[in-house]
């Protein structure tokens, strides 16, 4: 008789950064994908292919013009850290086409830090351990102590000050239209990744 074994949180993330990308090996993935008219994850579509390609492009731009606040480089670069940053994400997703490349930049400053990165569709089962407000949004990052074998925080889908203007915009209108969504790619790209800079520099 067959036997319903239930993972525990750890094995999972475990299993999920044996089968993780690095931040270029991400990155790549989505290029080449791209060239098939594909996009990463389980379901495929024009609109999701789109999405990806107009990701993809910001993502490159990102990497090369992004410029992290001083004081947070300090704070990075002097914290005696060894995480694991575990992020679920998929490369039709525009919010994390804006945090991506700002998470891979403070990665960076500390050699303590290690960034993986893994589907969320092939991973529905960690996923489903991190919901935000019952739903499945991405990005995800889940900060983990890989020594001690625990997780230490997670954050996303979004920044803090992103995740308020939803929530207004929410409450006042019941739900998100096309405006609100180009509307806050206005605000990611003035923001420079400050925001999400502020929110992680306190998961170190």
């Amino acid at each position: 008789m067959s036997q319903t074994i239930n993972k525990t949180v750890t094995t999972l993330i475990e299993q999920g950064i044996a089968d993780s990308y690095t931040y270029p090996e991400y990155r790549k993935l989505v290029s080449d994908l791209l060239v098939e008219d594909k996009s990463t994850g389980h379901e495929q579509s024009e609109a999701l292919t789109n999405y990806s390609m107009l990701n993809d492009r910001r993502m490159k731009r990102l990497d090369k013009t992004l410029k992290i606040d001083e004081a947070i480089q300090e704070s990075f670069a002097n914290a005696e850290t060894k995480v694991t940053w575990l992020v679920l994400t998929e490369g039709w997703c525009g919010d994390a086409a804006q945090s991506l490349p700002v998470i891979n930049k403070l990665a960076e400053l500390n050699e303590g830090i290690d960034l993986r990165i893994i589907s969320r569709d092939d991973n529905d089962e960690l996923m489903n351990n991190f919901l935000t407000n019952g739903g499945k949004s991405i990005p995800k990052l889940i900060a983990y102590d890989t020594q001690n074998k625990k997780v230490i925080n997670s954050w996303g889908p979004r920044p803090s000050v992103a995740t308020q203007l939803v929530n207004d915009y929410k409450a006042k209108h019941g739900g998100l239209d096309a405006e609100f969504k180009e509307s806050l790619q206005v605000w990611y790209n003035k923001d420079k990744g400050a925001n999400i800079a502020e929110d992680l520099s306190s998961l170190i």
